[in-house]
């Protein structure tokens, strides 16, 4: 990417952003990689603000209705994972317009050789890049408006986020240098924890995905107890018994992916699972560690299902986060638009 000179930091509000798309099928990958982190940071004195970011969504071609069926899926998972609406604000990405209009003024100030160069582009667009949609490309600068039309000072990000974020730190940087002013901040990265990347049940070499064939190779949060037991009962292992050290874990993916999970359900370190049950067969482990996923995760699935009964109430709280949201988004949307030099009415 380009190399821009960091402009002195002003003291921003410290204030956590992230989002998940609705595009369905929240998995054990979505929760220990994200939600989990979620609730964890409500209870750190900072501002979070917690997003449905449908309009990433529509990049690739959506079913209206299910995309709304998914929208409020989403957001049931994360008020059943903990997510207070009264603590955090919970919304979805199209009722704040902060979003479109920012991600606009950032793809002007984007490169093309910078989205170019965004390995989940080459990923999700393929050999067929010519077919896919002009909002797939420019889905990074959207991000980064998701991000920045808060001054967000933090987002919690999986591994595969972290380019797109890096690119939300230049397009800050660019943005500050080219109207020589100190506006946006320079986003720190929140990446903690065991299991930040979840692998595939099938498969430790791949991230855990809703989209993959197999639905053996994902825990779904939808999944009742008994799915979720047998599933880690399947799940693929070796022959060899746990390891004394993590470091032998190491060409041991599925292995290496089981003690991971087991970690971050339980709240302990690597270190200490490795250390717990070195020496045990994966015929002993597994048992425990769907005990461990049932405990936690059912409760999750049994309020998510309470939850969609009453689809007025989940728009509702959208609604009243969305509210909350602008309130926040428009000021700084608003000064945007002075600094590049927009005319705007009076009371607009």
């Amino acid at each position: 990417m380009s190399e821009p000179v960091q402009t002195p930091q002003t003291k921003f509000t410290p204030r956590i952003f992230s989002g998940i798309q609705p595009s369905g099928g929240l998995t054990l990958g979505n929760y220990l990689g994200a939600l989990k982190r979620f609730v964890e940071k409500q209870d750190e004195g900072i501002e979070t603000i917690y997003c449905m970011v449908d309009l990433h969504a529509i990049t690739v071609w959506q079913d209206p209705e299910k995309l709304r069926q998914q929208t409020r899926e989403g957001a049931a998972a994360f008020i059943a994972a903990g997510i207070d609406p009264a603590r955090s604000i919970l919304f979805n990405q199209s009722q704040v317009s902060a979003h479109a209009e920012l991600g606009w003024i950032f793809n002007c100030v984007a490169r093309m050789g910078w989205m170019g160069r965004m390995t989940q582009w080459k990923d999700k667009a393929g050999k067929n890049a010519e077919a896919a949609s002009l909002g797939l490309f420019a889905y990074p600068s959207l991000m980064a408006a998701d991000i920045l039309a808060y001054q967000a000072t933090m987002v919690p990000v999986g591994e595969d986020q972290k380019q797109h974020l890096e690119l939300t730190r230049d397009i800050a940087i660019k943005f500050n240098n080219d109207f020589k002013v100190d506006f946006f901040p320079v986003v720190d990265p929140i990446i903690e924890g065991a299991a930040t990347r979840v692998m595939s049940l099938r498969d430790g070499t791949k991230k855990m995905s809703k989209s993959d064939p197999s639905d053996q190779s994902r825990i779904n949060l939808t999944d009742d107890s008994d799915m979720i037991a047998a599933k880690i009962r399947k799940a693929k292992t070796d022959p060899e018994p746990l390891p004394e050290t993590v470091d032998g874990l190491k060409d041991r993916p599925e292995a290496k992916n089981l003690v991971n999970i087991y970690a971050a359900l339980s709240g302990q370190s690597v270190d200490q699972v490795v250390a717990e049950y070195a020496g045990a067969q994966f015929g002993s482990f597994k048992p425990k560690l769907a005990e461990l996923a049932v405990a936690k995760l059912s409760p999750i699935t049994t309020e998510m299902n309470r939850l969609m009964q009453d689809p007025a109430e989940i728009d509702r709280i959208l609604g009243q986060g969305a509210d909350r949201a602008e309130a926040i988004a428009r000021p700084i949307v608003d000064k945007v638009y002075d600094i590049v030099g927009m005319i705007r009415s009076r009371g607009r």
